[in-house]
């Protein structure tokens, strides 16, 4: 592996590009992060939460932004071997970790064992809330990238039945004072895999309990199988993710049969003879 300060250095030279002007990009057009914020950086264990913990770092040192970090691991269950590699990553990377610890794992593979990953996903965005009020944090940094954007969009369209996307800032509803922000929002995770094989980093993939007592299954997920049509997609047409993506930033009311704002379902026909 690399050493700290190649790792760095890599993110703002080779990865400029592909990158750090992407984060910066996405930092600015979005407004995600302000003067005086207090921002808790989350840290699962994978490639991505670790390229943006090192990207705040980065902009937090040499940035005109000034604002506060806590770099926390929310322990869900995983196992002694997955936990050890997290933590020996976070020092070699230079990434102060605050690790709380829960039994997310446990309850959900009681409570939900044939379809864990929406609750075992609404626990965990709890446990973070409730730890970032603890710190008196006002921002909750996740690790999702430009691929998640596009597949969420595709998921709700193929088996939601409607069209949304997953937003690069949201203010909680039901806490008060805290947005959750998504820096990495308009990066490859292709770029994120070139960056961490380039530093012959090594990262958890999934270190979820249910699927290392089901790996033995054939089944695919529903994001996988959209995951693998994008994938298709791009051997046809090599800007697929930038026009699904550009297309959240593009819609054309004239053209659109209904839509919902603020709970209120309004149609084409609403002004058609206007």
């Amino acid at each position: 592996m690399n050493s700290i300060k190649e790792i760095e250095k890599s993110i703002i030279k080779k990865y400029r590009k592909e990158i750090w002007s992407k984060f910066i990009k996405g930092v600015k057009n979005y407004q995600l992060i302000k003067d005086n914020d207090k921002i808790m950086v989350c840290i699962s264990g994978g490639k991505d939460s670790f390229l943006l913990a090192k990207c705040i770092q980065e902009i937090q040192r040499h940035g005109k932004i000034k604002f506060d970090t806590h770099y926390v691991l929310m322990n869900p269950g995983y196992n002694e071997i997955n936990l050890k590699l997290i933590l020996e990553n976070a020092s070699k990377l230079g990434i102060e970790l605050e690790v709380f610890e829960t039994n997310i794992f446990q309850v959900v593979n009681k409570i939900s064992e044939d379809k864990p990953c929406y609750l075992c996903a609404r626990m965990r965005r709890g446990y973070l809330y409730d730890k970032a009020r603890e710190l008196g944090c006002n921002k909750i940094a996740l690790g999702h990238h430009l691929d998640d954007v596009i597949e969420t969009t595709l998921l709700s369209m193929f088996y939601g039945s409607e069209i949304k996307t997953m937003m690069p800032k949201l203010h909680s509803d039901n806490f008060k004072g805290i947005d959750l922000i998504r820096p990495l929002y308009l990066v490859k995770e292709s770029d994120i895999i070139s960056w961490s094989k380039y530093n012959n980093l090594n990262f958890i993939n999934c270190a979820c309990r249910f699927t290392e007592k089901n790996q033995t299954t054939t089944g695919t997920s529903k994001r996988q199988e959209v995951k693998n049509l994008i994938n298709e997609l791009r051997t046809i047409n090599p800007d697929i993710d930038h026009n699904i993506f550009k297309s959240l930033d593009n819609v054309n009311l004239n053209c659109i049969l209904g839509y919902r704002k603020d709970k209120k379902k309004h149609s084409f026909l609403d002004e058609y003879d206007k």
